[in-house]
């Protein structure tokens, strides 16, 4: 059975660049898909679910923090940016956004294989999938739809990115530090009452009795679990 190449996808408007790592890239025997605007990177990653992705930040029609962050609601591939702006604060943005490395342009085709090794270590074997189910309830993370009972729930943005956390870590406790690091991001304002509130809201909206909960359970101490399964 011949071996199945590791697919790359490269989300860069610059047509030199894109050349430069699709030979580098096709050099090393990966496979690589490309797109020169976040729309259309964004579709190739529904569709051809990449093993890896390389994003630029300054595209033409979205910043590349937008495309990282919607891509992080349903994915969990590794993703390198790749950007000429090398202030410290840009790599810290986009690393506490969801990147797992970035690189500075110009980069060596040494330092970007070593780069894309250490990902390909890192991977995953068992991506979130982009369709939740937990019982009755759907998580739909690609088109950010939610139902329940086959009837769509319409949820806030804050209560919507507060449910997809917990729906890519389904069945797992993820802690309050998490979601308010996940959800609210750089806002410093933000503090655990949050969660808590927000969680209360959501459980109005999902449960059939909200103080007894079926779907969203209390960790004491701890955080919040989706609980998954039937019965």
């Amino acid at each position: 059975m011949p071996e199945i190449q590791t697919l790359i996808l490269i989300i860069e408007d610059e047509l030199s660049i894109r050349r430069f790592l699709r030979t580098v890239l096709k050099a090393q025997r990966f496979r690589v898909e490309e797109a020169d605007t976040a729309g259309d990177g964004l579709r190739l990653a529904v569709e051809q679910r990449p093993d890896i992705i390389l994003l630029d930040l300054g595209l033409p029609d979205m910043d590349g923090l937008e495309v990282l962050s919607r891509l992080r609601e349903w994915t969990g591939v590794p993703i390198i940016i790749l950007s000429a702006r090398g202030r410290e604060q840009d790599k810290v943005r986009g690393l506490d956004a969801g990147a797992d490395d970035y690189l500075t342009k110009p980069f060596s085709v040494a330092e970007l294989s070593a780069r894309i090794r250490v990902a390909l270590r890192h991977t995953k074997r068992n991506p979130a999938e982009g369709v939740i189910h937990c019982n009755d309830l759907v998580v739909d993370l690609i088109n950010r739809r939610v139902w329940l009972r086959d009837q769509e729930i319409h949820l806030t943005p804050i209560q919507y990115q507060l449910l997809a956390v917990l729906a890519r870590h389904a069945g797992r406790v993820v802690t309050q530090r998490q979601l308010l690091t996940e959800v609210w991001r750089e806002k410093t304002e933000a503090n655990p009452d949050y969660v808590r509130i927000y969680i209360h809201q959501l459980r109005h909206k999902l449960e059939r009795d909200p103080v007894q909960p079926r779907y969203l359970l209390t960790e004491p101490g701890v955080g919040y679990r989706l609980v998954c399964e039937d019965g």
